[in-house]
């Protein structure tokens, strides 16, 4: 009777183990659903330092990636925030919007943040791809401090950016000549970028703030023009061109044939074979609310990375964050949208699309270097 218990208590045992293990093999399947492996991430947007250039350590944020985030971009602001005591008086503003002072370009981020990547261990080095980023894109000398960043400091970028053209309440304050989507001075930069091989991060908003209704955004034509001048370059376009105040696209059902809206805009130049060299980052907090406004808007969001899985990358877009929890907030809100993609697309979106175009970039521009770096 003894040895009848035995076995019985062995085999519920077993079948517990037996359960245990489909659940854990069912959890893994499901991707993004659940916390743990499954919801790692590759962050192709990450600030380290604000508009102040202060932020956190390096070490610290690696304490914050974890083992959730093995690789993520690196990179800075390349714009200060003046404090001018005659406007501000005592308080010291750390973001663009609490003060009217100017913005001007911060060269030296670059150079902070390739000191800070070469306080890592090798294996730490790996987890990175840092970003040169100190560059005025108005200027016919942009370029020139690219190249002198790479000879400078070999080993360490991948790309550029994220720099910004057109962004809202930003462009207006920056000191000196305002950046533009036709200025030569942005072929220059897209041109190196290209023989480099450095992968390009750009913000520029698609629309203007309070954009009338019903009408063609007002930097679409001047963004699809640039990127088929330059269908060499590996080109990432930020948030997908939104905003804190430039919303999706609307169109009425009258006009959505003349002027379509967001989505359908995405949809159009991700089939457009002169854009196979565009890619999207869907970063932001901003833009992950939109994605998740509604059961309608989230199905359309999925459907669109599902049928286009290669083009789409997650980033966090935090900027110096505290802790753990305003890091991953960002990636949390899109778990609506993970739980409708598949087992590939998730995958693709959260890491996939980043190491590949991660990996090549890294790859051209240390040939770049062994080539021109003396």
């Amino acid at each position: 009777m003894t040895h009848d218990r035995s076995r019985r208590t062995a085999a519920l045992i077993g079948s517990f183990l037996g359960l245990g293990l489909l659940i854990l093999a069912f959890a893994r399947s499901t991707g993004a659903q659940g916390q743990g492996a499954a919801n790692e991430f590759y962050d192709s947007h990450f600030h380290l330092t604000n508009y102040v250039q202060k932020g956190i350590g390096i070490h610290e944020f690696l304490q914050i990636m974890g083992t959730r985030v093995p690789r993520s971009t690196l990179f800075g602001i390349p714009l200060q925030q003046q404090w001018s005591y005659a406007n501000s008086g005592d308080f010291a503003p750390t973001y663009y919007l609490q003060s009217d002072a100017p913005l001007y370009y911060y060269s030296f981020t670059d150079a902070y943040i390739a000191t800070a990547y070469r306080s890592l261990t090798k294996d730490e080095q790996a987890r990175f791809d840092p970003m040169i980023t100190g560059f005025n894109p108005a200027d016919m000398y942009g370029v020139d401090h690219i190249r002198r960043v790479l000879r400078m400091f070999p080993g360490v970028f991948s790309g550029i950016g994220e720099f910004t053209i057109h962004k809202e309440f930003v462009s207006s304050k920056v000191a000196g000549e305002t950046a533009s989507l036709t200025n030569p001075a942005l072929d220059r930069i897209l041109d190196f970028a290209a023989e480099a091989g450095l992968v390009v991060l750009i913000h520029s908003d698609i629309d203007m703030p309070f954009a009338k209704p019903d009408a063609e955004p007002a930097y679409l034509g001047q963004m699809k023009a640039l990127l088929k001048r330059h269908r060499n370059a590996s080109i990432i376009w930020a948030h997908a061109g939104l905003g804190r105040i430039v919303h999706p696209v609307q169109a009425s059902a009258e006009a959505a044939e003349r002027n379509p809206a967001q989505l359908d805009i995405v949809e159009t130049m991700l089939n457009d074979p002169a854009l196979s060299h565009l890619n999207f980052d869907i970063s932001w907090d901003e833009v992950a609310k939109y994605a998740v406004a509604s059961p309608a808007t989230t199905a359309r969001v999925a459907a669109m990375l599902n049928a286009h899985p290669d083009r789409f990358l997650f980033g966090s877009d935090t900027v110096a964050p505290a802790g753990p929890e305003p890091y991953f907030a960002v990636f949390e809100m899109w778990t609506p949208v993970w739980r409708q993609l598949t087992p590939d697309a998730s995958l693709k979106v959260r890491k996939g699309n980043f190491e590949r175009i991660f990996n090549e970039g890294r790859r051209r521009v240390r040939e770049w270097e062994r080539v021109n770096v003396k």
